[in-house]
């Protein structure tokens, strides 16, 4: 998970750009965002300069950016993991950022970015920094709302949001290729449904999750822990979605349970949760739950999920102390 902050130099488009952060895939992705606004893609054969930093030569880097644009607006000359580059030529960076040429911009990736070196003074100057750091929960979904309207033109609502989150993890760029995914699967639909993440994303964990809590609901523990142990083996990604996997679940059993309690029928209850495949599984599963137990289920796993956080436990022990305990 990643959050852009940016000191701003001068003007809407700098002569050079730093992102810095720790995480290379969030970096990149924040690079390849930045190229996006800076040069679109039918410019970059002759206005983009990407070379192997690792045979990058610094005179070549500097004749790149002082050669005038041929059928582009600019040339952009951008140099991915240059943390060691920059080391080796500190001192004639440093000149370059006290005169940038006036037609290339210069974008760097690196992993760190000391504020008291001159580089980093002289930067505000004349370009922008730009930290990947990381984002608060509570600040993805609005995040992955955004990017589906400005990259898809699809509306997201908050809640497909979160059940997003729920079914596929918390890292944002994977969440941002769940997106692209959702995108084509929408087609001309105007929004990315909860329907279409069911469909698509989580389908195999979510089934995979409901018959794990359909065997705990019916007291079979052998059934259910042996479901489980299968979730784990056939789906290489569950250690990072099953807690979301069972919080979905149980979230949409609170939620019918409450209201056909409050007596409305079990065909708007179905409609209104999303209910749409297993129905009668489902209601099947209300029967013999309580709202009280679907309750305690979900703060129990609201504690497992920051036990794993913390290091305290692993997801695939977690959950089946979990289901033994339910079960039982």
């Amino acid at each position: 998970m990643a959050r852009a902050k940016k000191q701003t130099g001068t003007g809407t488009t700098a002569a050079i750009y730093v992102v810095a952060g720790k995480d290379a895939a969030l970096v990149n992705y924040h690079c390849r965002e930045l190229l996006d606004r800076l040069m679109p893609h039918e410019q970059r054969a002759t206005g983009l300069f990407e070379p192997d930093i690792k045979q990058a030569a610094l005179s070549e880097v500097l004749d790149e950016l002082r050669t005038m644009p041929f059928l582009t607006d600019r040339r952009v000359v951008a140099l991915r993991s240059a943390d060691e580059f920059v080391s080796e030529h500190r001192e004639k960076l440093e000149n370059y950022f006290d005169n940038p040429s006036s037609t290339g911009i210069l974008v760097l990736t690196v992993s760190s970015w000391a504020a008291g070196t001159r580089l980093a003074r002289k930067l505000p100057s004349v370009g922008q920094l730009i930290r990947v750091g990381e984002l608060k929960l509570w600040e993805i979904p609005p995040r992955l709302m955004e990017y589906a309207q400005q990259t898809h033109g699809k509306r997201l609502s908050k809640q497909t949001a979160e059940i997003l989150i729920e079914v596929a993890g918390e890292e944002l760029v994977g969440l941002y290729n769940e997106i692209d995914k959702l995108a084509v699967y929408a087609r001309d639909e105007k929004m990315i449904t909860t329907s279409h993440v069911e469909a698509l994303v989580g389908h195999n964990r979510l089934f995979n999750a409901f018959a794990v809590i359909d065997a705990v609901t019916a007291g079979d523990a052998a059934a259910a822990v042996g479901r489980l142990r299968r979730m784990f083996a056939e789906d290489k990604s569950a250690e990072f979605t099953v807690v979301g996997a069972f919080a979905y679940h149980f979230r949409r059993q609170f939620q019918a349970k409450a209201l056909l309690e409050e007596g409305r029928p079990a065909a708007e209850v179905a409609k209104r949760c999303n209910i749409w495949a297993s129905k009668d599984a489902f209601f099947g599963q209300l029967k013999r739950l309580s709202l009280h137990r679907i309750g305690q289920c979900l703060v129990r796993l609201a504690e497992i999920d920051h036990a794993i956080k913390t290091g305290r436990t692993t997801p695939q022990v977690a959950i089946e102390r979990l289901v033994l305990s339910l079960a039982s």
